[in-house]
């Protein structure tokens, strides 16, 4: 437990200095033997002092719901596993296509054989897709263990999750082996 100040009262200045000495007792990782990262970390400090600020928030702004929180936050993990700043940078097709040697007709590729650095479009947003089922599904299986639900919404929560869980890792091994003929075999 941090010390204890000797004043009641109690200054900002002395409350930082116990704040401080209390960081010290317990290593707080920011302790250094060089005196230059000391002398940073001090002088500064001896003659700014932060402004006091007193931000309110707006009052006709609300927080968003949970739901508005989680919904942003598994589009931003299925743009981002799905490769879309790399889409947005590089500018790939869409889709490939390939000529059948034995005919000649052209064919549409889905995914870019041989090259573990490079994607289509739909190769990426695929691939996103069966990483956020997968997700889901894990999200599933969490909501199945709650207690408070009904039985047969466990079953049926717990049922989806393994079933979201076993298609995603079975269509991202296959994606895999399309994409790397060969491995893993």
């Amino acid at each position: 437990m941090a010390p204890r100040s000797e004043h009641a009262g109690g200054s900002a200045s002395a409350a930082a200095a116990a704040a401080a000495a209390a960081a010290q007792s317990h290593g707080s990782g920011l302790d250094s033997m060089d005196p230059f990262f000391h002398a940073l970390r001090v002088v500064p400090f001896a003659f700014l002092q932060p402004p006091r600020t007193r931000l309110k928030l707006p009052s006709n702004l609300a927080l968003p719901s949970p739901m508005v929180v989680f919904s942003l936050i598994l589009f931003t993990y299925f743009a981002v596993v799905s490769g879309l700043v790399y889409d947005v940078i590089v500018e790939p097709p869409g889709i490939g296509s390939s000529q059948d040697p034995a005919t000649g007709a052209v064919r549409p590729v889905v995914f870019l054989p041989g090259r573990v650095n490079g994607q289509y479009i739909i190769e990426g947003l695929s691939s996103g897709f069966m990483f956020l089922l997968g997700g889901v599904g894990v999200i599933l299986l969490d909501l199945a263990v709650d207690r408070t639900r009904p039985r047969s919404l466990r079953v049926s929560f717990g049922g989806a999750g393994v079933a979201a869980i076993v298609i995603a890792y079975a269509m991202a091994m296959l994606f895999l082996r399309i994409k790397i003929p060969g491995y893993l075999w």
